[in-house]
């Protein structure tokens, strides 16, 4: 089973195109305003409109009340609510009940202790994003670039399906998958030249780079259930 590949933070046709050529699978838009990848709904319905049919749609949202969260399922009609904030479990299960989407959580990871929080999510989500908890003071809750122990990750169930994030890009992504067993990997500052600017030659070096891996015959790990084929 291929390795799930999602581009977060898109706001131009330019990079939007080199993902889709690229073989994406999932691209996300950002409605998080103190995000520098930021974008209006207007500005994402459009590029939605673009990639409908090609990849599945996210929107990721950080701790939206029903109202926001209805604008954008009515305007940009996503496949996945991201849920990127401080949400409860008991709002998760709302918002996914209300809305009647597939609910991506993601969860920041530092410790054992942020660990034994997962399973609780895995029961009221659709897939969850294992993402590297923000530094101290950092004003938003992603796409900040750096990395977590991946080793932490051993002690989660190995059937769980989840999504890694944090800090990845073509460089570091083979090492990754080789120590993880993720259903999928997701990458924004990773595949930019500055904060908020994408660029497509990284876009297009990150996704070759996770098309290309092949583990070794130690490194076999389970996702979502299957091995990782060769």
């Amino acid at each position: 089973m291929s390795v799930i590949v999602k581009i977060c933070g898109l706001s131009t046709e330019e990079t939007l195109d080199a993902a889709l050529d690229a073989g994406v699978d999932m691209v996300g838009f950002v409605f998080f305003p103190k995000s520098p990848r930021a974008v209006s709904i207007e500005r994402a319905a459009a590029l939605a409109a673009r990639a409908r049919g090609r990849a599945e749609i996210v929107a990721l949202t950080v701790d939206m009340d029903d109202a926001g969260l209805a604008a954008i399922v009515d305007t940009v009609k996503p496949d996945w609510l991201q849920l990127h904030g401080g949400e409860s479990v008991a709002r998760v299960a709302e918002i996914r009940q209300r809305f009647g989407l597939k609910v991506m959580k993601a969860l920041g990871i530092r410790s054992a202790e942020d660990i034994a929080g997962v399973p609780a999510y895995a029961e009221v989500a659709d897939r969850l994003l294992l993402d590297a908890k923000p530094p101290k003071g950092a004003a938003h809750p992603g796409g900040n670039g750096v990395t977590f122990d991946w080793h932490l990750l051993d002690a989660l169930d190995p059937g769980l399906s989840y999504m890694l994030s944090g800090g990845l890009d073509a460089d570091n992504v083979a090492e990754a998958l080789a120590l993880t067993r993720p259903f999928g990997i997701d990458a924004s500052s990773g595949v930019e030249s500055a904060p908020g600017i994408k660029d497509p030659a990284r876009i297009r070096a990150f996704i070759a780079a996770i098309r290309g891996f092949r583990p070794t015959a130690d490194q076999g790990r389970t996702i979502a259930g299957e091995r990782i084929s060769s």
